[in-house]
């Protein structure tokens, strides 16, 4: 899992720059209407429950956390439904990524995305080509100073596959992995532990990265990432290279 960590904390200071820009109600807002499909009581739908959390963390009003449920719920509706879609491309350097969204429009979406790609030297590809690269799991973001000890036998009761250690929101912290199916288990024990708990979701995983050492192409694939990461209809992006500790320090630490 090394490595992913430092696309982890990008994602994370650019969230915190979309949320002043307000962008982050829309994204967070469809994850709610996709989630209240499976049932608009949070307290029996853990993907609807942590899509809450986010929200509020993300100061998103009740009133428009309760329209989203009611839109997935099928209770509300003002417009076409949306529809979970997921592209598939290339970056510089054969760079793996993977795209999820959510739209109203196929046609709009897909042009975007290609438009996206096209200029930041990279190519939107076919279903499959990519996707077979990643595996998907549960993450758990703990935030704040860690006893590793504890934090250990918090993850073998828990059932997690690994940890790593990582800054989060600029401050000690950890990202602990396990199978998608026991995410929530991982997260009520971890939190019934004490460890403060940042954020539970679902991550694509690479099963190996590119090294990428070099300043252009590490500037071209974060042009290209956070291209796409801007798209209203995209939801996440992944891709499978790590960025060397130079080149992160002169993106994002200079």
């Amino acid at each position: 899992m090394a490595g992913h960590s430092k696309w982890a904390n990008i994602k994370r200071q650019k969230a915190r720059v979309d949320a002043v820009k307000g962008k982050v109600f829309t994204k967070i807002s469809r994850e709610i209407i996709v989630a209240a499909r499976q049932g608009a009581d949070p307290a029996g739908n853990f993907q609807l429950r942590t899509a809450i959390d986010k929200a509020k963390a993300a100061g998103i009003p009740n009133d428009n956390i309760e329209r989203a449920i009611a839109k997935g719920s099928g209770t509300f509706s003002d417009g076409a439904p949306l529809e979970s879609i997921r592209y598939e491309g290339y970056g510089v350097g054969g760079v793996a990524v993977l795209i999820e969204g959510l739209t109203d429009n196929r046609n709009r979406t897909a042009a975007d995305l290609r438009a996206a790609f096209s200029k930041n030297g990279g190519n939107l590809g076919e279903t499959g080509c990519v996707s077979w690269m990643f595996e998907q799991k549960g993450v758990v973001t703990l935030e704040g100073p860690l006893d590793e000890e504890k934090l250990l036998e918090a993850s073998v009761e828990g059932e997690a596959e690994s940890y790593e250690l990582t800054p989060v929101n600029d401050t000690d912290g950890a990202e602990v992995f396990t199978a998608v199916e026991n995410l929530e288990h991982l997260n009520q024990v971890l939190g019934d532990r004490g460890f403060r708990v940042v954020e539970a979701e679902q991550r694509w995983i690479p099963g190996n990265t590119i090294e990428i050492d070099d300043s252009e192409k590490a500037r071209s694939l974060m042009k290209l990432m956070n291209a796409l990461d801007d798209l209203d209809d995209v939801q996440n992006v992944t891709a499978n290279f790590e960025m060397s500790d130079r080149c992160y320090q002169e993106l994002y630490e200079s």
